[in-house]
């Protein structure tokens, strides 16, 4: 599914951002199936389709969740994270203090009798970078970032009625590598190229399948110890409770906010 949605975006005249993540039940995020996966959908599972697309580098990240079969007993928090979203991008302004996005993010998800997820959320975007600041929290921080226009923006809101936390575990299937390292004179040329022709945006194993298997896991290692490689484990909701996500990018004008997703 997830290689089949990032074809249909090429075909468009797009390219992906990010490999497309297909994260289910108390896995928040990042996780991205490896090349040889095996794993299929269940009727009962919360899906996570969470991916971003860019022209040029120009980035827009998006998310939905979906009630495989509907059939999931936390089917409900798939509401509750729209209108969490719906309720942040209705303040999205010039001159709004992030931190009142947050606030009507977990306004909503606890009028719900859930929880928001206190350690992810949203991000800005920009040329080449899926995240930079300003950061978006699904609760109030203390910081007195403001929206300013011009500015581009993904709120992704997530929900649980677990802990409310979520911590890497298990093994990485994206990476992203500092455009501004030098790379590694011990890594395959070609494959040092490809990787380099990310940009600095995120890449998964499956999108070097073309190299030996080998190789790339020498490559993923030098360049890690190196210093340039960044992996992103999955995310995983600490009790083990099931997690829902929407996300929107939206760029900030001077009379609002735009939906650019």
């Amino acid at each position: 599914m997830v290689i089949a949605v990032e074809r249909e975006i090429e075909g468009r005249g797009g390219h992906p951002a990010f490999p497309a993540q297909t994260s289910r039940n108390a896995v928040a995020a990042h996780y991205c199936p490896a090349p040889d996966d095996v794993s299929e959908y269940a009727a009962g599972d919360l899906a996570k389709l969470d991916l971003g697309v860019h022209v040029d580098g120009f980035v827009v990240d998006t998310a939905v969740t979906v009630d495989v079969g509907s059939r999931s007993p936390e089917a409900g928090l798939v509401e509750v994270t729209r209108q969490a979203l719906e309720a942040a991008i209705a303040l999205a302004r010039p001159g709004v203090l992030v931190r009142e996005l947050s606030a009507a993010i977990e306004r909503v998800i606890v009028g719900h009798g859930a929880r928001p997820v206190r350690n992810i959320g949203g991000h800005g975007v920009a040329r080449w970078k899926v995240h930079c600041p300003p950061a978006i929290p699904n609760v109030p921080e203390a910081g007195r970032d403001r929206l300013a226009a011009g500015m581009t923006v993904a709120i992704e809101p997530f929900a649980t009625r677990g802990e409310g936390l979520v911590a890497e575990r298990g093994r990485a299937e994206v990476f992203r590598f500092d455009p501004r390292h030098s790379g590694d004179d011990e890594v395959d040329p070609t494959l040092m190229r490809r990787i380099r022709d990310f940009r600095g945006l995120p890449f998964a194993r499956r999108q070097l399948a073309e190299f030996p298997d080998p190789a790339v896991e020498r490559a993923l290692k030098i360049l890690a110890v190196a210093g340039g490689l960044q992996a992103y484990p999955p995310l995983v909701e600490v009790s083990g409770a099931p997690v829902a996500q929407t996300e929107h990018t939206i760029l900030i004008n001077e009379s609002g906010a735009e939906v650019l997703t």
